[in-house]
């Protein structure tokens, strides 16, 4: 395997967890939060909008080679998926406790049911456009989740 492969492995198994063989999307999810973290410091809706897009578009280039060095539609080691479903999940959120914890857990949901559309998504499109979209997808449904429940506290204490 050339370096360039190498490395783009590293990044697809998010620098090696999804080789963990129990749940390597669940440590996927957690690494992601890690980048969230890191984007709450940044404090920019603009420039976490604009990073969270192309960090989805690399997302699909890096799984897209990731699942040719597997030779396996959508391997369980690539979770960069993950990864840009979690930061979809809790953009635009406060990055705090209840948010980490509900986004961790209504995403890692929805990624694992799949409602509809998620599933048409992941089973429409290949390569590493489905590998992803389709974690883009319940990492969309996450963040109107978390928003609704919000709103919902915000509704009681008034």
């Amino acid at each position: 395997m050339s370096f360039i492969n190498k490395l783009v492995f590293f990044f697809a198994t998010g620098c090696y967890l999804g080789k963990i063989p129990v749940a390597p999307g669940t440590f996927g999810t957690f690494l992601g939060i890690f980048f969230c973290f890191l984007l709450s410091r940044i404090n920019n809706f603009l420039f976490t909008s604009v990073f969270t897009v192309f960090f989805i578009l690399i997302s699909i280039w890096i799984a897209h080679i990731g699942e040719k060095i597997e030779g396996t539609k959508d391997p369980n080691c690539i979770v960069i998926d993950e990864i840009a479903g979690i930061i979809v999940a809790l953009t635009g959120l406060p990055f705090n406790t209840f948010n980490c914890l509900i986004g961790f857990f209504v995403f890692r949901a929805f990624d694992i049911i799949k409602p509809f559309p998620i599933r048409l998504l992941e089973n429409k499109l290949s390569g590493g456009t489905g590998i992803v979209l389709d974690d883009v997808a319940a990492g969309i449904y996450a963040n109107l989740v978390l928003r609704l429940i919000s709103l919902f506290f915000i509704a009681l204490s008034s």
